[in-house]
């Protein structure tokens, strides 16, 4: 037996198993969209959020001094995929935005100190993204 063709083989073999493994998590971090909301350092209040990722909820608190919330969506989305986050002070101010996000994306939003969208800091492409949700404030209004 050929022993250099054994250890080709065996190299050859590690490296199908390394792809096998690597290749569906680089897979899937490419194909799912990605939502950061990052609050501002200048709040100086708490706020409290939720995000519904297509009836997935998770409740979170912000503290005040800035942060972010991070939230994943799901393998290529389809048409019916949609994602919402509403956000409060817990004194007053109540937001929510619909968001459709790009699959394979990473996208910021931007809140300032008041608990708006930071329209000068969150991307044009991003804000095309966004849409107010039915019945409630509008988070784009100015101060």
């Amino acid at each position: 037996m050929n022993t250099n063709a054994s250890k080709t083989r065996i190299k050859y073999d590690r490296l199908a198993l390394i792809a096998l493994l690597i290749l569906p998590i680089l897979f899937s971090y490419l194909a799912t969209p990605v939502v950061v909301v990052k609050f501002s350092h200048e709040g100086e209040e708490d706020y409290l959020y939720i995000w519904n990722t297509q009836d997935r909820i998770y409740k979170g608190e912000m503290p005040k001094g800035g942060g972010s919330a991070i939230e994943w969506g799901h393998i290529f989305p389809d048409k019916d995929f949609f994602m919402r986050f509403d956000w409060w002070k817990k004194r007053g101010l109540q937001m929510c935005i619909d968001i459709t996000p790009k699959w394979g994306r990473k996208i910021y939003i931007y809140v300032d100190e008041v608990g708006r969208i930071d329209t000068a800091k969150t991307a044009p492409y991003v804000i095309a993204r966004l849409k107010q949700c039915q019945g409630e404030p509008d988070p784009f209004r100015l101060r």
